[in-house]
């Protein structure tokens, strides 16, 4: 095969910017990711590969399992009232401090996604809630909705160890070191970062709304009564954090649960033992699928429909953009934009952090999809990031922050159309919010981190 040129250099990036005009334009991002794949592929002159990513991914259960499983709960602590239950524990001090209404959205929304993961239901499941909440407040619907998205986008799901983009920094270390690595193991080298970048944005956030609201002409807004401060069942409000808490239990360093791994694995599957975590993950989901059900016995005939409802919904939004954007990081891969990276960053180290933190970002916001951008790139920065000698878990903690705050400023993002549709405003408008926030705690986040003070 020959080396790629920079006459096929200018060919791919004509490609790439063709899908953020596409995407721009309306263009179902699936199609427009699909389309650049196989053109970018084309270049070399070889379509296989991108079939075979399709198919891999399409069917790899790293992603359907805990993604479906997860989504499939979602819907299924909203059958049964338990989020509800969950977000109404956790606003009740909001209604006496008015005041800090505002990053007081965005802590709950991100308190909410570590046990839901998903980003879509945890904006469904605040909103009832915190959108009436808000307006009593006489903040406006635009205000509210970005406070909605970005605690609910955030990032808070990076402390599940069920998140899928914890599982793929997993699976690839795994790979390398030859042993069963544990999403649970990833956490710690995210926690120093994602605290900082939610403090940082939060108050940046919190200092822009403001001034936009004292700035903003006074407008009808859509009248809303607040939501009854219902009696909070303290059973079904704990539910949620059902899963998560047994895969804490369930490993190390804790190890306090043991599951057997006949529970997971087919005894007589032998080199299956590689899936046990991601299994495990689903174990979880189903453990508080029982534990929803049995809070709230009434709702039980349709909790199994709910369940799969919910599943649907992850394969056919999130999987699906998770496929398609494997398929487009393979063919950026083919044709060797992620060896011009390793070779940049080789010759200026110091890009390392700051590239693997804004190019995930910035491929989320044009996909929508902070997991389809981790699955895709994190493999970029593995061999630079060991040829440098940086801890690959550290690579992955960049990768998942930057995705996760290019998902949230993405305007195509189902996060972003469900705080619009719920605030009756613009997923753009919306975006517009929470860009310059994200964008500036990113960058100061990923300044410490270079001077070693996170």
């Amino acid at each position: 095969m020959p080396d790629f040129g920079p006459v096929l250099l200018v060919v791919a990036g004509l490609i790439i910017a063709g899908v953020v005009y596409a995407v721009a334009r309306g263009v179902d991002v699936r199609l427009a990711l699909l389309i650049a794949a196989f053109a970018l592929a084309g270049l070399k002159g070889d379509l296989a590969p991108i079939v075979v990513k399709f198919i891999a991914t399409f069917s790899d259960e790293q992603y359907v399992v805990p993604i479906c499983t997860a989504m499939g709960f979602a819907y299924v602590l909203r059958h049964t009232g338990c989020d509800q239950h969950l977000v109404r524990l956790l606003t009740k001090p909001l209604r006496s401090a008015r005041i800090f209404l505002i990053p007081g959205v965005v802590l709950v929304g991100f308190l909410v996604n570590i046990p839901v993961i998903s980003q879509t239901s945890t904006a469904v499941c605040i909103g009832a809630v915190v959108v009436p909440l808000m307006r009593a407040a006489r903040l406006s619907s635009l205000t509210i909705g970005a406070s909605i998205l970005l605690g609910a986008s955030i990032g808070g799901e990076l402390l599940n160890p069920g998140a899928p983009e914890l599982n793929t920094v997993a699976r690839r270390l795994s790979d390398d070191e030859q042993r069963e690595v544990s999403p649970k193991e990833v956490v710690p080298a995210v926690l120093p970062l994602l605290f900082p970048h939610l403090a940082i944005a939060t108050a940046i956030f919190w200092v822009f709304q403001i001034r936009a609201e004292r700035k903003a002409t006074k407008i009808a807004e859509p009248a809303a009564e607040e939501a009854p401060n219902l009696r909070v069942h303290l059973l079904r409000a704990v539910v949620p954090l059902v899963p998560l808490v047994l895969l804490f239990l369930a490993g190390p360093p804790l190890n306090v649960l043991s599951i057997p791994e006949h529970w997971v694995i087919p005894v007589e599957a032998g080199a299956e033992g590689t899936k046990y975590e991601t299994r495990l993950i689903g174990l979880a989901m189903l453990v508080g699928v029982l534990a929803a059900a049995l809070s709230n016995p009434w709702v039980l005939r349709g909790v199994p429909k709910a369940f799969f409802e919910g599943a649907g919904y992850a394969f056919t939004e999130v999987v699906s953009l998770i496929v398609i954007a494997s398929c487009f990081a393979e063919g950026v891969k083919i044709v060797g934009v992620a060896k011009l990276i390793g070779d940049g960053i080789q010759h200026v180290p110091g890009m390392l952090i700051p590239v693997a933190g804004f190019v995930p970002l910035a491929f989320a916001a044009l996909s929508g999809s902070g997991m389809a951008s981790t699955q895709g790139l994190y493999g970029f920065f593995v061999d630079p990031a060991r040829a440098l000698g940086v801890d690959l878990k550290e690579i992955g903690a960049v990768v998942s922050l930057g995705a996760a705050a290019g998902r949230t400023m993405s305007p195509v993002a189902a996060v972003a159309l469900m705080s619009a549709k719920i605030t009756g405003t613009n997923s753009f408008e919306l975006a517009r919010r929470v860009a310059p926030p994200l964008l500036l705690s990113m960058a100061i986040v990923i300044g410490l981190r270079l001077l070693r003070v996170l």
